[in-house]
């Protein structure tokens, strides 16, 4: 059952197409709300985000690294010094921080949407996108960035396997899941804003139909 209603789901550009002024009827309707990427290292969202955010007009922020400029430190390092607890709960605060500063696109790490109180400030200020991908396309993506913390271990295979049966009935609560092949990164764009465009015209017309119901 999600914390929300009104979820929509899209598979990529096959099924999720954007059509005609998608993007500016989504940055619209958006108002002040962020736009938050949830998912698995290696989903896209950092890469995917800053691309979304160029075609809805939109800055981009990446959650990961504003802790970093925040600690003066790597994640690696936050990690390594501080350990895991620490760093939930700068990033915690972080991220409350950056979906009350205006309309944005807004990656976030992994671990953060497993948070309960981050999820529900995220599902209050914002949309959720779930970047959902497949083992082999997280593990190529992964091996290209091998500072990665929670991979740091004789099996980083068995540990995103692992991650991704803890996480993604959680990461399944957001509004809206779309899933990151390997196809281009403008695939996957459209398949957001398709599903964004989708959703917020939904959430619109509820709004009228329960503006109506209480007038009568």
């Amino acid at each position: 059952m999600s914390e929300r209603s009104g979820r929509v789901e899209t598979g990529g550009a096959a099924d999720g197409a954007a059509q005609p002024g998608a993007e500016g009827r989504v940055r619209e309707r958006l108002g002040e709300r962020p736009v938050v990427l949830v998912g698995l290292m290696g989903a896209g969202k950092s890469t995917v985000g800053r691309r979304l955010a160029s075609r809805l007009g939109l800055p981009f922020r990446d959650a990961d690294s504003e802790i970093e400029d925040a600690a003066g430190m790597s994640i690696a390092d936050i990690f390594a010094t501080f350990g895991e607890p620490y760093f939930r709960d700068g990033e915690r605060r972080v991220i409350d921080r950056l979906l009350h500063a205006g309309a944005m696109v807004l990656a976030t790490g992994g671990g953060a949407y497993m948070d309960a109180q981050t999820r529900a400030a995220i599902a209050q200020a914002g949309i959720s996108v779930w970047l959902e991908a497949d083992l082999d396309t997280l593990m190529r993506r992964v091996r290209k960035r091998p500072t990665r913390p929670l991979l740091q271990n004789p099996d980083p295979e068995g540990t995103m396997r692992r991650l991704m049966d803890e996480r993604y009935p959680v990461y399944a609560l957001a509004d809206l899941r779309v899933v990151s092949r390997d196809g281009t990164h403008g695939e996957v764009v459209d398949a957001i804003v398709a599903a964004l465009d989708a959703h917020l015209a939904h959430a619109d017309e509820e709004a009228v139909a329960t503006s109506r119901e209480g007038g009568r």
